[in-house]
Order: C-alpha cells, then structure tokens, then sequence
C-alpha cells in the first residue's frame, strides 16, 4: 500500500485496497467485480472509499491512477466492455477523449481513473476524508459538504 495504512471501513472513513487485498469487496459484487478488473488491468494506487449511508450517488467510490493517457483509456475501455459483458448496464463514461481524468459511473459504483499529475491535483481521496489528517474526522463524522 503506497499511501497510507488501510483504515478499518467500520471507520466510516475510506478503505485503501492493495491491489491483492480485496476481502473488503463482496465476492461477486459489482464492487468486487471492478476491483478485479483494475487489478488485472494494471491500474495503481486503488482507493475505494465506501459512501453507502453518506452520499446517494454511489455505494463506492473507487480512485485509480494509470501511468499515461494511454494507460487510462484502455482501461476506462475495457472496463466499461467488461461490464456490458456482465450483463449490467452500460456504464456512462465522461473523459475518455483527453484521458487525464475518466469518470466511470456503473451505477451502484463510480469510479475515478486518473494520470498521476491530475489525480495529485483534483486530490479527491482528501475531499472524501482520505489522505490529509486534517479530514478524517469530517470522514469520520459521516458529513460531507
């Protein structure tokens, strides 16, 4: 794990996944399933930051870098093709052209894949209560403004 040690996801803060480590995720889920495909394809420094009880939007949100544009686009690609396969719904995907920032929204999960630079930049895993000291306790508290 790069960032940061895991933080318990009873926490109510985000969970870092090692690429390995995906008992977090039910097996069979939709969430597992896309940790699985990351993982395959390469993606680094995996955030999955659970929101069920915190935010509408999604149950998880999952953050990952690729090392290029390139990178990011195949595997915002095959990613959205995977999930097609798997019979869910096809996944809005906004970004794909540029690949420095690609949002995957698949319903119950969205993620965030991003080239490193950007990803530092936009710093979504702070916002979301994770990295800084400072915002784990916003974390923690289940407020999110």
């Amino acid at each position: 794990m790069t960032q940061a040690q895991a933080i318990p996801a009873s926490t109510g803060t985000a969970t870092l996944i090692s690429m390995t480590d995906t008992h977090d995720a039910k097996p069979g889920s939709l969430h597992a399933f896309i940790l699985d495909q990351l993982e395959e394809e390469q993606a680094q420094d995996v955030v999955s930051i659970p929101l069920e009880g915190k935010s509408s939007i999604a149950d998880f949100m999952i953050v990952a870098s690729g090392r290029s544009t390139r990178q990011v686009a195949s595997i915002a690609s095959k990613l959205a093709e995977r999930l097609k396969a798997r019979g869910e719904a096809p996944p809005r995907v906004e970004g794909l052209p540029a690949a420095d920032w690609v949002l995957i929204d698949a319903g119950d999960v969205v993620v965030h894949l991003f080239r490193p630079e950007v990803r530092s930049f936009y710093n979504l895993e702070r916002m979301w209560g994770f990295g800084e000291e400072g915002t784990q306790a916003t974390a923690a508290s289940g407020k999110f403004y």
